[in-house]
């Protein structure tokens, strides 16, 4: 079967086209070719599926075969894959994923997608629907203690759970050591991604993240949405904005209206390969 392997800002899948034909058993499949040494390699693998409510469904598999309901960084790429092969030929698509119908806005340059902007909806902060099984109408700069440490932290859900630490130097963290605590910890009943930001102006930050199931990634487009509400509900950034948010991978400039948030980043193809599934 053909994939492309694609990647936003670092953050990489293998994609396979399924609008015609069906993957069985997509979580082993995501466990064996996200392997770095014996696999294909990536941070998991992303279905591309019929739809009957938009242009395409988006189904995505984390490296340890768990099913994620969005990827910020790997619609965009979904986006790219279907203008570039001609299945939708438009710049402006609707994609069905697991946390609802998101908006994309493609930007081409000599007939292939080299970004796109994506209309991520509202983010959730109610604990009991992030889940985070803490009280209170949000969780902001809420003190919690995660192993040894006192940490004070922001919840928000973009599609998927996520927990914001501010910190002076991200760059020194072990987060080998500290992501799984957060990871793990019985706060989060669906598991939790986790960013650690650390603030170089009002509307650039710096992030590093511990994601659930694939450990640190070069980058998460829900993640860095997640760090700009935060930014904004902590009071270091402003509303309808835009914000750079530096990943390891590159960059993602997001915008929060407080009714959605505007999310722009690049789509990148790697190659094209064959294997047998």
């Amino acid at each position: 079967m053909e994939f492309w392997k694609m990647n936003g800002i670092g953050n990489d899948y293998i994609y396979f086209n399924c609008l015609d034909t069906e993957l069985t058993d997509p979580e082993s499949l995501a466990i064996r070719l996200s392997n770095r040494h014996f696999g294909i390699g990536g941070d998991g693998i992303v279905l591309i599926c019929k739809s009957d409510i938009a242009d395409a469904k988006m189904r995505m598999f984390n490296a340890d075969g768990s099913e994620g309901k969005m990827c910020g960084n790997a619609i965009r790429c979904v986006g790219k894959y279907l203008y570039d092969t001609g299945i939708v030929q438009k710049t402006n698509l609707l994609i069905e994923t697991l946390s609802g119908i998101k908006g994309l806005e493609l930007y081409v340059e000599n007939g292939l997608v080299q970004a796109a902007e994506v209309d991520m909806n509202a983010p959730i902060l109610e604990p009991d629907k992030i889940p985070v099984l803490l009280k209170g109408e949000s969780i902001v700069n809420r003190e919690i203690k995660i192993g040894q440490e006192q940490y004070n932290i922001t919840c928000v859900s973009m599609g998927n759970p996520h927990c914001v630490v501010f910190v002076n130097d991200v760059a020194g963290l072990d987060l080998d050591k500290i992501g799984p605590l957060f990871e793990h910890n019985d706060l989060f009943p669906d598991r939790i991604n986790t960013e650690f930001v650390q603030i170089l102006d009002e509307s650039t930050y710096k992030m590093r993240v511990w994601e659930r199931g694939s450990g640190e990634t070069l980058a998460c487009g829900t993640g860095a949405c997640a760090v700009a509400v935060a930014c904004v509900l902590n009071g270091f950034a402003n509303l309808n904005e835009k914000i750079t948010i530096k990943l390891r991978g590159g960059d993602l400039v997001i915008r929060y209206t407080n009714e959605t948030v505007f999310m722009t980043g690049g789509a990148t193809k790697s190659f094209i390969g064959y294997i047998e599934v």
